[in-house]
């Protein structure tokens, strides 16, 4: 039994090594009135960054003509590297042309809040 515990163990320890070389995953959920951002921090050049967000309760909440949320994601350097415009959902995937703090701005045409279900992941596999 003891045995079986010290193996447990390790096999948790492992994991949780792994996952902090390959990649953090960050989610959350946001109330979006006009404009909100979240931003993350790329450590690495080339990473991999990924992700998706979904308007909770569209569907119910929604009429024919609402334009959708539309997310612009923005790198350090200024430079807008992904867009999704006027949508209830998406999904996103780029490589971060440079380290740094990445902004995420969801922006919202109507008055009415939306509140907005969003996952990041950043990916960095170690070469060499």
């Amino acid at each position: 039994m003891e045995s079986w515990q010290k193996n447990k163990a390790v096999i948790l320890m492992m994991g949780l090594i792994l996952v902090s070389l390959v990649g953090r995953i960050a989610s959350l959920s946001v109330t979006v009135n006009d404009i909100e951002c979240v931003y993350e921090y790329v450590l690495y050049e080339d990473d991999t960054v990924s992700g998706n967000f979904v308007v909770v309760d569209h569907d119910i909440f929604w009429a024919n003509d609402h334009p959708g949320l539309d997310l612009i994601v923005t790198s350090p350097g200024g430079n807008t590297v992904h867009t999704s415009k006027g949508t209830s959902g998406d999904k996103f995937e780029f490589k971060a042309p440079r380290s740094g703090m990445y902004k995420f701005c969801f922006h919202n045409p109507y008055s009415t809040p939306e509140t907005v279900s969003f996952h990041i992941h950043v990916g960095h596999i170690v070469t060499g």
